[in-house]
């Protein structure tokens, strides 16, 4: 069992645990809630282990065929070009991870590998000049780059502990044998399970099932620099094949005719919007007052029956980006892009986002549901103008569509046919810093009758109706930016979300892994729509606005948002399919609303 001991007994072994567990130690995220992965030092124990015996065996394997003397010398120098190259890219994925998390707040991520992909030498060199300073010797970077000095000062004097002569001087070799060999059992039971997590997350086949995979509790935790590598490299993989579908329809796309039907139509995309906490809906909080006013004046119609096709958001925007309806054939990118379908049409289409752009710090599932909007050539073809910055508050998109149409109107480029599209950071979780402090109008004392909920909980839900309140006010100015126009103006957004409701009131957020029932749709999935029309776009087009009214209690899911939107342009193009456009004569109410693909909304019960 003395062989057992061989792995540990090496620098190497020694230098990649201590350089391991310092990393799970340094980037554990600043948050009261955050904690390094409890089980990171027995799974790296393990994963140590493993390499350092691999590397054993590689080193007798070489110097077994070294049978004479010059080649005993080839192997040698073999070994040590091997071994030097390793720790080389070992230490320097370490200290970038580091670096990373030090400069932007997150270690390796898949919007980092795609970043670094995008970017020029000049590029690269001005990032270099701007990052890489002197305070970084100091932050924890520098503490991870002592591993390798150490190393490297340690390797001058102390002779590879791996050779069995060393192992001579040992007592109670065999029980020390089997003491690590137990060991080494035991970390690789305890964490089997994370690998067998990560193994399954690698073998996805789309970044969506990747992201989704992710939701999950409990998920792959990438607890070192090495498997946040592969996987970001994997998942750019799985969005370049992705981005090649959607690619290979650039310049194909057909537009037979536009009437022009809405010659200026505003899309505003909201962001968890639990219906049960809308005032047009019911809501005793006076929480959408301007909401209110517009349909009080006539000028909004609410639809009462409208559901999600996902309750997360990139999947959504596959939906809403693409002409792509659940139940039609092939995935989602092997249909042509809407927005790109409008620019055929003759429509300034402008995009303006308060999620979905490129940047260090990103979540898998902002990246999953950005990265077709933020690729240089599939944005060029989408849009004609399209924000580069994201706010804290989504009044920030305000002020970037006013500068925005100052810019089109100084140029002459204020078509009038335009397509503007907001996406709003809306309710987004956390809801504490969705609303700005000066227009926080509820607290935990305005809810006397959920005391089942305790105290702080209580506060959320304050939080989430201060969101939602703020939410009136952004989409109120955006309305009144175009109220004047002939303009048609859809809010909706991409999905519901728990807000300590019936049956969950413990919880708020979305329930990713849970079995979709009756209640779960209702709050994750059903979700607020109406559609506004100005005084004279009504006077313009009575036929739309007495569709819109005929088509307000019909049941609707969201993945034919895109059809909607072409038939309100009055496109006629092979694309749109009148069976998925509510304001059609055509529109068939009888299609599935399938759920995640698989659960058909209208059985619940």
């Amino acid at each position: 069992m003395s062989i057992f001991l061989r792995p540990i007994m090496t620098r190497m072994f020694l230098f990649l645990y201590l350089v391991g567990i310092m990393s799970s130690i340094l980037t554990v995220p600043p948050y009261k809630t955050a904690h390094m992965y409890e089980w990171a030092p027995y799974e790296l124990f393990a994963d140590v282990f493993i390499i350092a015996a691999i590397w054993l065996v590689i080193k007798r394997l070489l110097y077994k065929e070294g049978a004479t003397t010059v080649g005993r010398k080839i192997c040698n120098w073999a070994y040590r070009l091997l071994l030097a190259v390793f720790y080389i890219a070992v230490y320097v994925l370490y200290i970038a991870d580091m670096f990373c998390f030090v400069k932007f707040g997150s270690t390796l991520n898949p919007s980092m590998l795609l970043l670094i992909g995008e970017t020029t030498s000049n590029e690269a060199g001005e990032f270099l000049q701007s990052y890489v300073t002197s305070d970084i010797i100091f932050s924890e970077v520098g503490v991870i780059a002592l591993v390798p000095l150490l190393h490297a000062i340690v390797a001058g004097s102390w002779k590879h502990i791996s050779h069995c002569s060393h192992l001579s001087h040992l007592p109670y070799k065999p029980i020390l044998g089997t003491a690590v060999a137990i060991a080494v059992g035991v970390c690789f039971y305890l964490t089997y399970p994370n690998k067998q997590m990560y193994l399954h997350t690698m073998s996805l086949e789309t970044i969506g099932q990747v992201e989704h995979s992710l939701a999950y509790r409990p998920h792959t935790e990438l607890y070192q620099p090495p498997m946040r590598l592969a996987f970001s490299i994997r998942c750019n993989q799985l969005i370049g094949q992705q981005l090649g579908k959607l690619k290979a329809t650039i310049g194909k796309v057909e537009v037979d005719s536009c009437s022009v039907k809405s010659p200026e139509i505003v899309l505003i995309i909201g962001e968890s919007f639990n219906k049960r906490h809308a005032q047009l809906y019911g809501y005793d909080k006076e929480n959408m007052p301007n909401q209110v006013r517009m349909e009080k004046e006539g000028r909004l119609t609410k639809f009462e029956d409208v559901v999600s096709p996902w309750n997360l958001t990139s999947f959504v925007f596959k939906h809403f980006m693409t002409t792509y309806c659940v139940g039609d054939k092939g995935e989602w990118c092997d249909y042509p892009l809407f927005c790109e379908i409008f620019r055929k049409a003759g429509y300034n289409v402008n995009f303006l986002t308060n999620q979905f752009q490129t940047k260090a710090k990103q979540e898998v599932y902002d990246f999953s549901g950005g990265f077709f909007i933020n690729d240089e050539e599939l944005s060029s073809v989408q849009f004609d103008h399209r924000n580069n910055r994201l706010h804290v508050f989504d009044e920030g998109l305000l002020k970037d569509y006013d500068a925005m149409a100052d810019m089109q109107r100084s140029k002459g480029m204020d078509s009038t046919k335009q397509l503007h599209i907001f996406h709003l950071m809306g309710m987004h979780v956390n809801y504490r810093i969705r609303c700005p402090n000066r227009m926080k109008k509820w607290g935990v004392s305005e809810y006397p009758n959920d005391t089942d909920i305790p105290t702080k909980k209580r506060k959320v839900l304050a939080d989430y109706d201060n969101s939602v309140w703020y939410n009136d006010s952004i989409v109120n100015q955006i309305v009144e930016r175009f109220k004047n126009d002939d303009a048609i103006i859809i809010y909706i957004p991409d999905h519901g979300e728990e807000v300590f409701g019936p049956g969950a009131r413990h919880f708020f957020g979305r329930m990713h892994d849970a079995v979709i029932n009756k209640r779960l749709a209702d709050e994750e999935f059903r979700i607020p729509m109406w559609i506004y029309t100005t005084p004279l776009y009504a006077k313009n087009h009575p036929d739309v606005v007495a569709a819109i009214k005929a088509a307000a209690p019909k049941k609707y899911m969201t993945d034919a948002l895109s059809h909607l939107l072409m038939g309100l342009a009055g496109i006629h193009t092979k694309y749109y399919k009148p069976q998925y456009d509510i304001l059609s004569p055509q529109y068939d109410e009888s299609r599935r609303r399938l759920l995640k693909n698989n659960t058909d909304y209208d059985t619940l019960k």
